[in-house]
């Protein structure tokens, strides 16, 4: 019973979280603000009571005499639950801040469809000279078809690199230099201490020494392997990136590599949460998506819906086991594809990592059952 009463209460949680997504999405629909909160702690109660009895007849008559057993038992299950209100100014600086590329690196290092993903974080792609100076900006939004067309030709050319694994998406990890020129002796304790932090000492080729610290540096998006690069290359390309900011990613895709001919370089602007929950609001009805078929230059492979996560507004409740709310006299529901289910499970995972956590963010509201 207890392990049954546990799993119900985490599926309630998770289906509470769900809900408040879509019924956020619905108000942006709406043009009304959202709201946010979180169930903070689920406790329950849980007691059992057993009774047991003997009693014995006597027949006056009758030589036979008779015990009597009774056994007897009760359960009662008190759950409560603690639901805080997410607002405040750190939270609010988390919702409309863009996420970092760490998120982006993540769901795709996860299997994500980085088609999938970009269609859903990114607000576009900031075109860049070789030296980082900004050309022009290609924004993710179907108001301007002509560039979201283009935006969508540039995922599609990604994601058909990345289904022929010819796409690198990481970290770039070199060794940092701290000291350069360090003209010695050497001690062997200034050696282990060195190692026991992290660090390294190299002899140069002109005899002096030079302090090293491996580093993960900015996440880039290549069709090359960066690790191919030399070190020096590797943190002179991480230098030259660090001008983006950290809702940016690198991209490059090099002439002479894989999909070259469709050669791009610059930066994959993210969005905020607030931005994707407006982005996704707005395709409901304001602003539909377009079907885009992939760019010549790229290969075989498969556009995708013309959504990026399609949500359903109906008079009825929408039969199945998707996740719908009533709001403002209709249904606002996800529709029952695999593509928009996943493209809804990106989506919570990127509000659990905005939310954090909810310790002293608000006052908490306690509903005792």
């Amino acid at each position: 019973m207890l392990g049954h009463q546990v799993l119900g209460y985490d599926e309630v949680a998770k289906s509470l979280d769900e809900k408040l997504l879509l019924l956020n999405i619905a108000r942006a629909d709406n043009g009304e603000g959202v709201h946010f909160t979180s169930t903070s702690s689920i406790a329950a109660t849980f007691d059992w009571t057993t009774t047991a009895g003997i009693g014995g007849r006597i027949n006056a008559v009758s030589t036979a005499n008779y015990l009597d057993l009774s056994l007897g038992s009760s359960a009662s299950e008190n759950p409560t639950f603690s639901i805080v209100p997410v607002s405040g100014e750190e939270f609010t600086r988390r919702v409309v801040t863009p996420f970092g590329e760490e998120g982006f690196q993540f769901l795709v290092f996860q299997g994500g469809s980085i088609n999938q993903v970009m269609r859903l974080m990114a607000g576009g792609i900031e075109i860049q000279t070789e030296k980082g100076g900004f050309v022009r900006f290609i924004e993710n939004d179907p108001r301007r078809p002509r560039e979201c067309a283009e935006f969508r030709h540039i995922a599609l050319h990604l994601q058909w690199l990345n289904n022929n694994r010819k796409l690198f998406v990481r970290s770039l990890v070199f060794d940092e230099p701290l000291v350069t020129d360090y003209e010695g002796p050497m001690r062997a304790e200034d050696i282990n201490n060195g190692f026991d932090k992290g660090l390294r000492w190299r002899q140069k080729p002109n005899g002096s020494f030079e302090l090293m610290r491996p580093t993960a540096g900015r996440v880039v998006v290549t069709n090359y392997d960066p690790m191919a690069l030399s070190n020096d290359e590797r943190f002179e390309l991480n230098e030259r990136i660090r001008n983006n900011p950290k809702g940016f990613v690198y991209l490059d895709i090099r002439p002479g590599g894989p999909g070259g001919d469709f050669p791009i370089r610059g930066g994959i602007k993210l969005r905020s949460m607030l931005q994707i929950l407006d982005f996704v609001a707005q395709g409901i009805r304001r602003s539909p998506e377009l079907d885009v078929a992939p760019d010549p230059r790229t290969g075989k492979v498969q556009p995708g819906p013309r959504s990026t996560l399609a949500i359903n507004v109906t008079e009825a409740d929408p039969k199945g086991n998707t996740t719908s709310i009533y709001f403002d006299d209709q249904y606002f529901s996800i529709n029952d594809t695999h593509w928009d289910r996943t493209s809804f499970q990106m989506l919570n995972v990127l509000f659990q990592t905005t939310v954090g956590k909810v310790e002293n963010v608000g006052v908490p509201i306690t509903i005792s059952k």
